[in-house]
Parts: structure tokens; C-alpha cells; sequence
């Protein structure tokens, strides 16, 4: 009898160890395929809340909020792109100018999770800021990026212009914030067991396995 894990993904679509976490959780999955069958939920967090609609170039931005030099932003992203390389995820922090603004992102995941496309949307979203430098915070881009994953692009559309799902994502970010999580990637294991940080793939499919063996929270 295949065991259940359900995971709450905590994590922003501009995040490089969201990203590498994403894509190595996904490939644990696929391991334990037969073994374990897995809930998977991506719930919001803005890395930049307060972040202008131009948003703001991403070296400067690095410096800036983390006092980093721009040696030390050119060796996070060197060890970025060799992680990512090392699980077939491909940063091209050239293309990747500027940090935005993700609140319609998270609002149109939200969405997509109703719709059953939000892991799908969640990769595209990750690949298309990541590899494709494209916009996150850009409606039209959004809405083509939705299309990409298999929904409805007028849904989509509207979806962004009504403001549909805004309390949602904002109550969601004050819940996990006021839990103590203040940075991301973060993942909470069947209701009660939090992993923190950008694990391999062998470290999520250990623990794959040994959360499935046990009951999830009632």
C-alpha cells in the first residue's frame, strides 16, 4: 500500500534556493514514485513586499539588502548556477536583471492550486523568471505563463484584474510568518515538521520516506 505525504512548499518565484529546493523536491518525488504518494501545496512569501512595480536591478538590489560586495553577489551566483546545473535547473542570471514584486504571482498560484495546475505554473513561473528573465510582477506575462501551464488564459486575466485571491495570500504570509518563518525555501511535512533551506535530491527522498511512515497530524 502506497503511504501519503501532503507538504506545504513555502517559497517566492524570484528565490534561487526556492528554485533549486523546487526542482530537487520534484525529482525526490519521482524517486519514491510507487512508495510514497505526495500532497504537494506551494503557499506565498514575498521576499519583497514593498518592492516598487519597476522593481529594482538585481546586483544593486543584492548589495543593498544583504550588505553583500559585488564579489560576494558574483560568488552566490556563480554557486547558484553550478547547484542548479548539478539537478538540470538552468540560471541565467544575465537575463535575470531585477528583483520584483510577486504578490500577483502568489495570488495566481493561489488560483491555479483551485484550477489543479499549480505545480505546473509554479515550474514555468521559476523558469521564466530564472532561465528566461522574464517579469513575474508583468500581468500580460503572467497570463501567458498561465496559459503555458495548461489554464485558462482569460481566467487568468481576470483573475489578476478583480484581485481575486489578495486576502487570501496576505492571510496565508501573516500565518506562516507569525509560525517563525522568515525565510524561504521552507517545507512543513504532514502538518508538523519543517525542513528549512535548499536541500539535495537524496536528503528530500530520505525524508520522503520516513515521514511517510508515520501518521500525518489530524
Amino acid at each position: 500500500m502506497t503511504a501519503s505525504v501532503s507538504i506545504d512548499f513555502i517559497s517566492d518565484v524570484v528565490c534561487p534556493w526556492c528554485a533549486l529546493g523546487a526542482t530537487a523536491l520534484e525529482q525526490a518525488i519521482a524517486n519514491v514514485a510507487g512508495e510514497v504518494s505526495v500532497e504537494l501545496t506551494y503557499k506565498p512569501f514575498e521576499l519583497n513586499p514593498n518592492m516598487p512595480p519597476e522593481g529594482e536591478k538585481a546586483v544593486e538590489h543584492l548589495m543593498r539588502k544583504y550588505g553583500r560586495t559585488a564579489e560576494d553577489v558574483a560568488a552566490g551566483k556563480a554557486m547558484q548556477i553550478a547547484r542548479g546545473e548539478a539537478i538540470g535547473f538552468t540560471f541565467d542570471l544575465e537575463k535575470r536583471s531585477h528583483f520584483y514584486n510577486t504578490f500577483d504571482a502568489h495570488r495566481l498560484l493561489l488560483w491555479a492550486l483551485q484550477e489543479g495546475r499549480q505545480v505546473a505554473l509554479k515550474k514555468i513561473l521559476l523558469r521564466g523568471y530564472f532561465t528566461d528573465g522574464q517579469n513575474p510582477s508583468d500581468r500580460e506575462t503572467l497570463v501567458r505563463l498561465a496559459a503555458e501551464a495548461g489554464l485558462d488564459a482569460a481566467a487568468a486575466q481576470e483573475v489578476l484584474t478583480s484581485g481575486a485571491f489578495a486576502k487570501e495570500v496576505r492571510e496565508l504570509e501573516a500565518f506562516y510568518q507569525q509560525r517563525g518563518i522568515n525565510s524561504v525555501p521552507a517545507m512543513i511535512l504532514n502538518g508538523r515538521h519543517l525542513v528549512s533551506g535548499s536541500q539535495s535530491v537524496e536528503y528530500y527522498e530520505q525524508m520522503l520516506r520516513q515521514m511517510a511512515k508515520e501518521p500525518a497530524e489530524a
